[in-house]
């Protein structure tokens, strides 16, 4: 017999900043024991070194932590310039050091050159896959793996500050950026080399910091007021044109069924009469509206009411 699964069927996004030192998923399942949710996931890891906005979904909002991952991302990195690394990050080991000599003037030539689309090489040490492992897998055997550029975008690259050997910018980038490589990449044009020595995550599409709280606060709230920090379940949709059914139509979408609805084509979150949430749809080019993922709490409800 399948063991119940421990926790309340608690439904909303938090907003964790998650801190350096742990992983994303020891992060959530911190936050789930002390929100004491029964079912919890995050939008997309943090590397263990990074800090910051880490989007934590319970209960229903589990549903739509995909949406988020295609969102583009803003991060505060600090460079250490003069010292490359394996992992191109802190965590990794020195295997190169020179001098620096970088001048305000040299940083304003390089940073626009990393602006706009660019090319990156994804690194050794990461979770991409090639015949079924993990990348860092095999970095761990000294086995280096031929790996296609891919293409990123850069909307804003900002110099915050220099110091010596330390630089700290502020980057605005598409899903799949690689900051660690980056500041290789940057290194390099600077003729130093680099390695990513602190990165604290700003963004997520339209989700930031403002809203976030920190392990250490939640921890010392008494319990009733930590879910006052949830937002509700449509957060990560705010994106999406927003559709509102009359009760007939709401019915029939609850059930599955396709809606004539006319509009422009596209992902679109749909809600009922009284403003509640009843899940994702699609609106085809025919200007039919099609479900495709509906809030269980919906479905209920309408079985009630019949």
């Amino acid at each position: 017999m399948a063991r119940a699964r421990r926790g309340d069927a608690v439904d909303g996004v938090l907003l964790l900043d998650k801190p350096s030192g742990i992983t994303s998923n020891l992060a959530l399942q911190k936050a789930r024991r002390l929100l004491n949710a029964a079912k919890a996931g995050h939008t997309g890891t943090l590397d263990p070194l990074a800090s910051g906005l880490l989007p934590l979904t319970l209960g229903e909002a589990t549903k739509f932590s995909s949406d988020l991952l295609e969102a583009d991302k803003a991060y505060r990195a600090t460079l250490k310039l003069g010292v490359r690394t394996t992992t191109a990050d802190a965590d990794g080991e020195v295997i190169e050091t020179r001098p620096v000599a970088v001048t305000r003037a040299d940083l304003d030539a390089a940073l626009p050159r990393f602006t706009g689309t660019i090319s990156q090489v994804p690194p050794m040490h990461s979770a991409l896959k090639r015949d079924g492992r993990a990348l860092y897998e095999y970095a761990r055997e000294g086995i280096e793996i031929e790996r296609a550029p891919r293409q990123v975008t850069i909307h804003r690259l900002e110099l915050v500050a220099h110091q010596g050997s330390t630089v700290t910018i502020d980057v605005d980038c598409s899903k799949g950026t690689y900051v660690r490589v980056l500041a290789e990449d940057i290194g390099a044009v600077l003729g130093c080399g680099a390695h990513l020595s602190a990165l604290r995550r700003t963004r997520v599409g339209a989700l930031s910091l403002d809203r976030s709280v920190t392990l250490a606060a939640l921890e010392i709230m008494p319990a009733a007021v930590r879910r006052e920090w949830l937002m509700p379940v449509d957060a990560l949709l705010a994106a999406l044109p927003r559709v509102e059914l009359d009760d007939t139509r709401a019915r029939r979408f609850q059930h599955g069924n396709p809606i004539d609805l006319g509009g422009v084509p596209g992902r679109t979150r749909v809600y009922g009469p009284d403003g509640r949430l009843l899940g994702l749809a699609d609106l085809d080019e025919h200007g039919a509206l099609n479900p495709r993922r509906l809030l269980a709490t919906a479905a209920e409800t309408t079985s009630t009411d019949n």
